[in-house]
């Protein structure tokens, strides 16, 4: 049974121009997601105006009230009606499409808006005697009338989706909308530092609740970025943060990224930027999941905030409706460009591990038993019923104060070699034991480290493995018969284009034929190899980012299990000199704060934090 074609029997349609009121809501549509695209171009256009601070309200999740204020300096009262006209702009003139300088260009989001609700737009422009607004109600514009208002512009949208009442369903509720529009608004605050980013939720009406709120940083750029960057991230991540700035020809990379023991669980805390834009691009997450990818595991991800910065004519953002996407003439060099630059601030950390691992140790060490009654600073006793107490309970050794008391020690100590000169000022600390046969425990100036001996170790053979293989190249083992794999003729000459360098590698290909690749040599340390599974898997990645690691990766991950393989395995008992020559080659050794998986190889706990922990301070 053929199913009929519903097309087949239906009369033919008589072409006709749409109105424009229909026009503008399927632009709306395009540029008008859900409450937060509202305000991303809002407050964009806010940047553009020069503004110093803007004010972002919003009532029930931003369905019923959206409204940004700026202090930019503003719109005539002659040019209100033409700036809610589709594609009317001053940002551009329209003769190059490819040097775009400002956040918005394409004139469509004040009409868009006016579209799908009841917009009002106030502004007054700098030297204006009085101000203007204008009203847009679901495309049916009115006219301008005076106004009241000091500097700047307030633009309100109410009632969002009423003229589209089929679009409301597809929102999500409150709570999800407005956690939207208060992403929108920290990735713009941390796009633009010296501009200050007020949020407010007005659902109760009045002046309502202060969200978020952020002032104008100033000084120097990397110093107003960071505190840009604490405010909105918190100090943990600016804490653990390492510096970016490189240059490769026209590409500047600048920003934040955080050491890998300060990972998350997915990855929410990426924020990319080129040219000041936020943008969603899977060239440049893969990029960045690729330069952790020695790291982390597969469940973990990076933190960073990167601003890659170019001339115009380098970057096509006028890709999408929205902006969130961005077509490089270059991807291979902007994408190489990140993962050396975080690959080498990754190495000059060391053996530096992230501030909250030694908080979230602390805080294991406090757990708090369900229903336990909690003591409050006036239920304390008195220092002086403390020291009687303490009195009492002393024990009266009279005669036996010089006896041998005997005990059963729970860990292993191995004494270090106290001639051994300034071994506690080094990071890492002098040795004084090991416990459970796994866990050094090291004494430095101020506190104690706490090792974990086999991860510790497996990195330090593995950074070792790599070094060697760098030196030496990878050795390639030749195949007796050569295997042949069939593709099409286009996947034949991507893979033909990486040859060079995939022999590196030790992957040697050469053409057999219009569709099919012959594998010659393999990598010896991956064993035997299933070629066609691999050179399958190297189309997709080349597909996907335009670069492939496919091979390299699959290497380190061999050199990765010899390392674990290879090293001090838990349980094993060792010497003092053992343990503190472990210490040493850690504090030389790059990446070692962190195992083959992401796991830390180390907990650094301050003397005051200890002291604390037994009330002492």
């Amino acid at each position: 049974m053929s199913l009929a074609n519903p097309n087949i029997d239906a009369p033919p349609r008589q072409i006709r121009q749409l109105d424009e009121a229909a026009i503008n809501r399927i632009a709306a549509g395009e540029v008008v997601e859900r409450p937060a695209s509202a305000i991303k171009e809002l407050v964009e256009n806010a940047l553009d105006a020069g503004a110093t601070r803007i004010t972002v309200e919003y009532a029930d999740g931003g369905k019923t009230l959206l409204r940004v204020t700026d202090d930019g300096h503003g719109i005539p009262a002659q040019d209100l009606p033409l700036a809610l006209a589709r594609h009317a702009t001053s940002k551009i003139d329209g003769s190059d499409l490819l040097n775009i300088r400002s956040f918005g260009f394409r004139g469509e989001a004040l009409p868009s808006l006016g579209a799908v609700g009841r917009l009002t737009v106030t502004s007054r422009a700098l030297g204006a005697g009085e101000a203007a607004e204008i009203t847009v109600n679901g495309g049916a514009q009115g006219p301008v009338r005076p106004a009241a208002l000091s500097k700047g512009t307030v633009v309100t949208l109410r009632d969002l989706f009423s003229a589209t009442p089929a679009r409301l369903k597809f929102l999500r509720t409150d709570r999800a909308e407005a956690q939207a529009i208060g992403d929108v608004v920290k990735r713009l605050a941390m796009a633009e530092p010296t501009v200050g980013f007020t949020l407010r939720d007005v659902s109760g009406g009045g002046d309502g609740r202060t969200v978020f709120r952020v002032e104008p940083e100033t000084g120097d750029l990397f110093d107003a970025l960071h505190r840009r960057l604490a405010a909105v991230l918190g100090a943990d991540f600016a804490e653990n943060a390492l510096l970016i700035e490189t240059r490769r020809e026209d590409v500047l990379l600048t920003g934040y990224a955080a050491l890998p023991t300060y990972s998350r669980g997915a990855a929410v805390a990426q924020f990319l930027f080129v040219n000041g834009r936020p943008v969603r691009d899977k060239l440049l997450i893969g990029a960045l999941r690729a330069a952790y990818a020695d790291f982390l595991s597969r469940d973990r991800h990076p933190a960073a905030v990167l601003f890659i910065d170019l001339p115009p004519q380098l970057v096509d953002v006028n890709v999408h409706p929205a902006k969130a996407e961005v077509r490089f003439r270059e991807p291979g060099a902007v994408r190489g460009l990140i993962v050396t630059a975080l690959r080498h601030a990754l190495a000059e950390a060391g053996h530096r591990a992230s501030t909250t691992v030694a908080g979230a140790t602390l805080g294991a060490f406090r757990p708090e038993p369900a229903g336990a009654a909690r003591i409050y600073q006036m239920d304390r006793p008195s220092p002086g019923a403390l020291s009687r107490a303490h009195a009492a309970q002393a024990p009266h050794l009279g005669g036996l104060a010089d006896a041998q008391m005997s005990y059963t020690p729970s860990a292993r100590v191995e004494a270090a070699d106290p001639e051994a000169p300034g071994t506690e000022a080094a990071p890492l600390g002098a040795a004084r034991a090991q416990v459970h046969e796994n866990y050094i425990i090291a004494q430095t100036a101020d506190g104690i480290v706490i090792v974990d001996q086999h991860a510790a170790h497996e990195r330090l053979v593995y950074e070792r493995l790599k070094r060697q293989m760098a030196e030496r190249g990878v050795a390639a083992q030749a195949l007796l018969i050569p295997e042949i794999v069939e593709l099409s003729p286009a996947e034949c000459a991507t893979l033909l284009d990486e040859a060079p360098a995939l022999a590196k590698l030790g992957l040697t290909l050469e053409p057999f034929g219009p569709g099919a690749i012959a594998v010659r040599e393999t990598p010896a340390i991956l064993g035997p190899v299933d070629a066609g599974a691999l050179l399958r898997d190297l189309l997709d990645e080349l597909a996907d980012l335009g670069q492939s690691a496919a091979v390299q990766t699959r290497i380190e991950a061999i050199l990765s299990r010899m390392a674990c393989h290879g090293s001090v395995r838990s349980g094993r008992r060792m010497s003092a000199e053992e343990m503190n020559a472990l210490l040493r080659e850690m504090e030389a050794t790059r990446h070692s704060g962190q195992c083959n998986h992401g796991r830390p190889t180390y907990v650094a706990l301050k003397l005051s934090d200890i002291e604390r922990l037994f009330g002492r301070t």
